[in-house]
């Protein structure tokens, strides 16, 4: 008798156990914090999927709201005008920030005593000092504190960084990153992202934070954290009479013990493009967009062409991302994304700024 009940608590306990295994995830509770950088647009017009589900959205502005909202028919009931009212009504578990740069730090303070874990949109902060007050709170309340690039979501980015880390081109001597577009007007961003992003106190710069951040970022990670001894920038307002407050060029120089980072960061290419070149000792990988890739190894005697998958890319994009890391599926914050890499990130920008400003080198403490 004692055998038969042991063996029908194991078979529950079999069946318990099963069930717990099959049962199906919850979706992470997502707020939106802000409407008015226009890359919003790819959570609010992502397929829905288990990964994650929007709660909330605060944003003051009612009429850009309901544009937006009916755009991607998502109900108004979603809306409320500030953070505070979204978080406390809504009881997210991380938000996503696609205001002005300036208020990212608004938008930590807030968050982070709540133990709500943050994503921004790059870069980071506005200046090293907002960065590090920054990650004081995140680090005190011990919440994620992620910046999102759309370069991070290249699997041909993650393919060169393999490439480097196995040796494939020997150190790194030198690399290159281009990115921009036409200029943001140009290509026609509607007037509420127009307004702050051609603004120096809500956005740090022009070209030089919203182009320039890719470049820092990437360069960071494929030198495993390095700072940059120095920082040289230059910029120019070739179009002053559209961008009479900010810069439209600007090219920042990084010097390292052993190799040198270019950064050109435009608002004046007749394309948009965002790819990179790295030389190492004795091979080359360049990144042309998200798959497509030209390698030369030492024994190669000519280019190699190649396409990767966005399989490389430590997730599909984002926020499949941001679920990872705060159900804990992730064992490391992927260094694109990382709160380290970024403040290493904000203090190049801020040099840079500087330099671009005194016309003179910026030696880094």
């Amino acid at each position: 008798m004692i055998k038969i009940v042991l063996l029908v608590l194991l078979v529950v306990q079999l069946i318990g156990s099963s069930a717990n295994a099959q049962a199906p995830k919850k979706p992470v509770r997502v707020g939106v914090v802000g409407l008015v950088h226009t890359h919003v647009h790819w959570i609010l017009g992502r397929a829905k999927q288990d990964d994650i589900e929007i709660v909330g959205i605060a944003e003051p502005n009612r009429e850009l709201a309901e544009r937006f909202l009916k755009q991607h028919k998502l109900p108004m009931s979603l809306l409320y005008p500030t953070v505070e009212e979204m978080l406390d009504k809504t009881k997210p578990e991380a938000v996503t920030d696609f205001g002005m740069i300036v208020d990212h730090l608004k938008t930590v303070q807030i968050c982070a005593p709540r133990g709500i874990h943050v994503m921004v949109e790059k870069p980071l902060a506005v200046s090293f000092d907002h960065a590090k007050q920054m990650e004081a709170l995140a680090k005190k309340h011990k919440i994620h504190l992620l910046t999102n690039y759309e370069t991070t979501w290249y699997g041909s980015n993650h393919k060169a960084y393999d490439l480097v880390n196995d040796g494939a081109i020997g150190d790194i001597r030198k690399i290159v990153v281009h990115d921009g577009h036409q200029g943001p007007k140009e290509i026609g961003v509607n007037k509420e992202f127009l307004d702050w992003l051609t603004d120096p106190v809500t956005n740090g710069a022009g070209a030089l934070f919203d182009f320039g951040c890719y470049g820092a970022d990437l360069a960071t990670w494929l030198l495993k954290g390095q700072r940059p001894l120095t920082v040289t920038a230059v910029t120019q307002q070739i179009k002053p009479d559209i961008y009479p407050k900010v810069d439209d060029e600007a090219t920042i120089i990084l010097t390292y013990p052993k190799a040198q980072a270019v950064i050109q960061a435009s608002w004046n290419w007749p394309f948009s493009r965002k790819d990179m070149e790295v030389y190492g000792q004795h091979g080359y990988v360049f990144t042309l967009d998200g798959k497509r890739m030209r390698v030369r190894l030492k024994d190669d005697k000519t280019e190699q062409a190649q396409e990767v998958a966005q399989t490389e890319a430590p997730a599909v994009d984002p926020f499949a991302y941001l679920a990872a890391v705060v159900r804990n599926e992730t064992k490391k914050e992927d260094g694109l994304s990382s709160l380290q890499t970024n403040m290493i990130v904000m203090e190049i920008l801020d040099a840079a700024r500087q330099s671009a400003k005194s016309g003179k080198p910026v030696a880094l403490k």
